[in-house]
């Protein structure tokens, strides 16, 4: 029986980064008893609400069931707090789609290797990529001193080289995914900070 009394949940919202989703809401407080949370999904597949792994727990978060790997689907959620046999109105979630709506984090920079006219650098890529998947690394670099002057590249491969460098100088570079899906969606991913090195001698 849904009660004034007791509030729904606020914040309510899906954290997802490189595929990895939950659902995440603001803890509901009353003056007694332990408020507990029980979420529910439905895809744009089947609308028919589900349970989730998250049934009466007391923390305020839910992990994504592997279930929902899926990166295309639609999904649809809702939570709602339970005091004893009292229980909140649901909150539902507008709909999600990881491939559309997950954050991509920049890739991890394994190494850089020095020498007199350019950078070799090696990166592992955020996630792992599922058949179909095209990853590409947008490179922005650019020389310390003139900062403004930003040079792009692109790449898929895991190992590349940024070239034609000045020796003895200073370079900074950030670099960033791009994932294009099998039905050609593109999602950028977020910008790595800027790592600066310098070029050897010849």
């Amino acid at each position: 029986e849904s009660s004034p009394y007791l509030p729904a949940p606020k914040d309510v919202m899906v954290y997802s980064r490189n595929f990895r989703s939950s659902l995440r809401w603001s803890p509901v407080k009353v003056d007694r008893g332990l408020v507990l949370y029980t979420v529910h999904f439905k895809t744009g597949a089947f609308n028919q609400w589900d349970e989730m792994n998250c049934t009466r727990v007391a923390q305020t978060e839910c992990r994504f069931p592997t279930s929902l790997k899926e990166r295309r689907w639609t999904v649809v959620l809702r939570v709602r707090a339970e005091l004893g046999r009292v229980t909140s109105d649901w909150v539902e979630t507008d709909p999600f789609v990881a491939e559309r709506n997950t954050t991509i984090e920049p890739p991890k920079v394994n190494s850089v290797t020095e020498s007199s006219d350019s950078l070799l650098i090696s990166v592992t890529p955020p996630f792992a990529s599922e058949a179909g998947d095209f990853l590409q690394y947008h490179v922005s670099y650019w020389e310390n001193a003139t900062s403004t002057t930003k040079k792009e590249m692109k790449t898929s491969n895991t190992l590349f080289k940024i070239r034609n460098l000045k020796e003895l100088t200073l370079y900074c570079f950030r670099i960033q995914v791009e994932l294009v899906t099998h039905s050609d969606l593109r999602l950028l991913g977020l910008q790595s900070a800027s790592e600066c090195h310098r070029t050897t001698i010849s």
